[in-house]
């Protein structure tokens, strides 16, 4: 199985991922010697715990929200240096780093959620399911990348840094447009009278997306699987 994971083509089609490369490159060049991958893979979480402490704190002061976007440029920078880093200083550790790097993703992913989903902005259930659907597709890059060699990064052209920047916009709409984080959509679901907020609308709307994405990747992939490997009458 490592040998599988360490020959895994890495598939990255997103719409920033040429600018993004020559960036990360630059800034791997000019990192301190004291600022290891592993340093930035936890600066990384760091920044996950900022975004959702953030989007917590938000219940008080919207303006908390700058400490979320923050938060999301943290987490970018240590969690899509860290690889950067060991591949130009050549100390790549495959199997190591495949494990904590997925680890970590999954991790950061719930403090994120989970910040958000305990703040007014989303309902907590909508917020986990959201989690529940990113865990979904990324156990399916993981089954690919050990079936048939292939991670792919991206989805429709976005990848995690174009989700991060669309989160990021987001944010900054609903400090800068107050009438943003005042609307309230107001109906009933199986008789329960419900509130959404524009937060909640936006991330049903992802939670479609990703749901259709996940569809159609699955049925992709189980059709490629069953001519590779077909049922054999006896």
């Amino acid at each position: 199985m490592n040998e599988d994971i360490k020959q895994a083509n890495r598939i990255q089609t997103s719409i920033l991922n040429a600018a993004e490369k020559k960036a990360l490159v630059w800034l791997a060049e000019r990192q301190p010697k004291w600022v290891s991958s592993d340093f930035l893979t936890y600066l990384g979480v760091f920044g996950a715990l900022i975004t959702g402490l953030g989007y917590w704190l938000s219940d008080f002061n919207i303006a908390w929200l700058w400490l979320s976007s923050f938060g999301l440029l943290l987490n970018w920078y240590g969690d899509s240096l860290d690889g950067t880093l060991a591949r130009v200083r050549n100390c790549q550790r495959k199997t190591y780093g495949y494990y904590l790097d997925h680890t970590v993703d999954g991790i950061c992913e719930g403090l994120v959620l989970l910040g958000l989903g305990l703040s007014n902005l989303v309902y907590l259930p909508i917020a986990l399911v959201a989690h529940i659907f990113y865990l979904l597709m990324t156990v399916n890059v993981s089954i690919n990348a050990h079936l048939k060699g292939e991670f792919k990064l991206t989805y429709a052209r976005l990848g995690p840094t174009e989700l991060r920047l669309i989160v990021i916009i987001i944010n900054t709409l609903l400090i800068c447009v107050p009438a943003i984080t005042r609307f309230r959509m107001h109906t009933s679901i199986m008789g329960r009278p419900m509130v959404f907020t524009a937060f909640d609308l936006a991330g049903m709307a992802i939670i479609a997306i990703f749901a259709i994405i996940y569809m159609v990747t699955i049925v992709k992939d189980a059709r490629g699987y069953a001519k590779i490997d077909p049922l054999i009458k006896k």
